[in-house]
This record gives C-alpha cells, structure tokens and sequence, in this order.
C-alpha cells in the first residue's frame, strides 16, 4: 500500500485541518495510508548555514519521510493572509534539497478566507517542483460552519470535494514513480 505523509499547517491537534486529515485517512484507508507528521512546531528554526552540511537530526528525519514517501499531502489554515510559520519553517528546511521535486502532492487550504495562503502555498510547491494538478488542490473557505463540534464533516460538498482530492491524489500516485 501506497504511503502518504500528511504536514498540517497547524499546531493544535483539534484543530479543524488537523479533523480534514482524520476524514482524509479515513476515507483512504483502502487506497493509501496517511501518515501524520505532528512535529512541525518542534522543528528547529531555519538555519541556511546548516541546512545543506550540519542539518539537525530531527530535519534529516523530515526529509526521510518526505523522500521515502508515495506522496505528501499538506492542510493548512490561513494565518495573517500567509501560511502559517511552523509550516513555512518546515518547508524551508527542504529547500536547499530535492524531497519534493516530482513528490506527487495534495493541497489544501481550509480557513475563513484562506485564499491567499493557498495561492502562496501552490507557488512555493511549484518553485520546489513538487507534482500537484488543479484536481489535487482545494481551498475550503468557512470551514469552521462546515465541521460539528465532533470533528465530522457536515457540508456534503466539502465530502465530496475530499472525495475527489483522495481520487486524483490516488491517481498521481499511481502513474509517478516514487
């Protein structure tokens, strides 16, 4: 089985990105397995100096994960009309590398507006190469009216767009190489 490493944007576990992703495994636990990555706001601040010879451990195991990976899928909230900065730490971090380059990837952005960090987040994928098509992004605008107090899903076309994000994710995977 295909694996899949989920980086979510942000820092609390009950947060509404953080449910998308639960949902997300769920639903593809016949297709792929989803791997959640939980360590984001533990990474050591970016360092250029370090990040090409002297990298910390724990970003030599980021990019491991990353490399070894069928595919990445990455679920934010907006913050200040930007991505949030554990996630742009993380990704700075695999820069000066090639982890992402040809990485199938899914994107999305669930926020109020979220706009902006979604168009910001698709251009840094793109600069780093990572392998992603319209039908593998998605923006969720008003999450929070779109998740109960549980954490289930309850706007039927958020369902089904995640329906259709998993498939064409699944897709990808499955006619690239890594």
């Amino acid at each position: 089985m295909k694996n899949v490493i989920a980086l979510i944007g942000s820092a609390t576990t009950s947060s509404t990105n953080h449910k998308l992703m639960e949902h997300i495994r769920s639903e593809a636990r016949n297709t792929f397995q989803v791997t959640f990555y939980d360590r984001l706001k533990t990474l050591p601040h970016f360092d250029p100096q370090l990040s090409l010879e002297h990298p910390p451990s724990e970003i030599i195991k980021l990019r491991n994960l990353i490399h070894n990976a069928d595919g990445v899928i990455i679920s934010t909230p907006e913050y200040v009309f930007s991505i949030p900065s554990g996630l742009k730490n993380a990704i700075e971090w695999c820069v000066a590398t090639t982890v992402f380059s040809g990485k199938p990837l899914g994107i999305i952005t669930a926020s109020t507006s979220g706009t902006k960090c979604h168009e910001e987040l698709q251009l840094i994928m793109r600069t780093l190469m990572a392998n992603f098509t319209p039908e593998t992004t998605l923006l969720i605008q008003g999450i929070k009216g779109k998740i109960d107090g549980h954490g289930v899903i309850i706007d039927i076309q958020t369902k089904e767009s995640l329906q259709r994000l998993i498939k064409s994710l699944s897709t990808l995977i499955g006619t690239d190489s890594h």
